[in-house]
């Protein structure tokens, strides 16, 4: 059967900022699994315990490689923070800098893979070049009140982009 699926991409500019939250390391299998899932669960049931979080109706899912081409990555499922005083037990705290982002949004009834090959396919169409700060792969936003076991999630996804491309 073959998809065919839009999502519109625009370029976006978000700011530095410090969040707070739990994280989660493993394989691309564990992952597929649901080991990412039961992160984000557990986020939404501990939410009130982190101090000075704002937007709170957001969860953020930063996904960094463990190693660059490996299996593994690293995922950090946390709500964004004012500041950081004192972190919760079992939780960590992270700073992202000011990134410009290719970001498009993911539907219920879109594929999970087909939207994230349509935004990277986008990039690469435009001319621009994926960046990954600290191996910072890609930047997902949630609605925080959404099932994380839900079989079709909604979900804005975002890729570190450099623009500035010569002669543009």
């Amino acid at each position: 059967m073959t998809i065919n699926q839009r999502n519109e991409a625009k370029i976006m500019s978000k700011e530095a900022f410090q969040a707070v939250g739990l994280k989660w390391e493993g394989t691309f299998a564990e992952a597929g699994a649901g080991g990412i899932r039961a992160i984000h669960r557990m986020l939404q049931e501990r939410l009130p315990e982190i101090p000075y979080a704002i937007h709170t109706d957001t969860l953020l899912g930063l996904s960094y490689h463990a190693f660059p081409d490996g299996e593994g990555f690293i995922h950090y499922g946390v709500v964004e923070v004012e500041r950081i005083e004192e972190i919760p037990a079992g939780m960590v705290s992270l700073s992202v800098p000011a990134l410009t982002y290719a970001a498009c949004e993911h539907s219920r009834q879109h594929s999970i893979e087909q939207s994230y090959n349509n935004i990277y396919s986008w990039i690469h169409e435009q001319g621009y070049t994926e960046y990954n700060p600290d191996h910072l792969t890609h930047f997902e936003k949630y609605p925080m009140s959404q099932d994380p076991y839900a079989d079709n999630p909604e979900f804005i996804i975002m890729i570190p982009v450099q623009t500035d491309q010569a002669g543009k």
